[in-house]
């Protein structure tokens, strides 16, 4: 099977990566950055190019959501199948006369920073059974963690997925703003940080819970209100303290 990566940014490049650790052929990689280009290509021995698209048997669109629907008008063999991977929108987003299918991988992708590719979910559906098998097969030569999803399913694992995600990355940067004002290393928080994550492997988020919203600690939010560098991080504050009371019916 030919396969043809479009795209030149995180996504593109760490599945070209997983393709090429798990020995997976991919004929080229091909977008409009060509300096990325160049990188992947001589990291991963892939042919590039940004201006002749490679004829394919399996298209993989690795572009933001918002250039989904015009990069994929750019495949022309009505014979292959053609992926997005995006976990927002559905397959019937690309613009073709095509097989139509998504193949989302479920994580967050930075340059920088290595993956266990085998430990990322995929979630793959397709028009037909025959194409979504053959997706299914292909994402499990990557992952040990595989599954059929139809788009109604993927549209709540994306919002799950930045809730517990993005969200979460977000308070990180917030809770820097604050530890940095104070000149604080934020490395020290780094171990709290880690077992908080590693203890919902074990526990159940809910009962997971400590702090003192949960503990309807009053005198303890009060002073946090008032240490608070903005009335940004006060909003952000109060909103998540009313949710958890909320939870536990405080």
């Amino acid at each position: 099977m030919k396969i043809v990566i479009i795209g030149s940014g995180n996504v593109a490049y760490h599945l070209c990566k997983a393709f090429a650790q798990n020995h997976i052929s991919v004929a080229q990689i091909f977008g409009r950055n060509e300096t990325d280009l160049k990188q992947i290509s001589a990291e991963l021995d892939i042919p590039f190019s940004t201006t002749a698209l490679a004829d394919a048997d399996l298209y993989i669109i690795c572009v933001s959501d918002d250039s989904v629907s015009e990069i994929s008008k750019l495949i022309k063999n009505e014979n292959s199948l053609v992926a997005h991977t995006s976990g927002s929108l559905e397959k019937e987003i690309l613009s073709g006369n095509y097989r139509k299918a998504s193949f989302y991988p479920l994580q967050t992708f930075s340059r920088a920073k290595m993956l266990n590719y085998s430990e990322i979910p995929f979630f793959i559906e397709a028009e037909k059974r025959e194409d979504e098998d053959l997706l299914l097969n292909l994402a499990e030569k990557i992952s040990k963690k595989v599954m059929r999803s139809t788009y109604e399913k993927r549209k709540y694992i994306h919002l799950t997925a930045v809730f517990s995600c993005n969200f979460v990355n977000h308070l990180f940067a917030r809770a820097k703003e604050i530890s940095d004002r104070e000149e604080i290393p934020f490395d020290y928080f780094l171990p709290l940080i880690k077992e908080t994550t590693q203890k919902i492997e074990h526990i159940e988020p809910k009962l997971a819970q400590t702090g003192p919203a949960v503990r309807n600690d009053q005198r303890v939010l009060q002073l946090h209100e008032e240490l608070l560098p903005s009335d940004e991080h006060r909003k952000i504050y109060k909103t998540l303290n009313e949710s958890i009371k909320k939870m536990y019916e405080l």
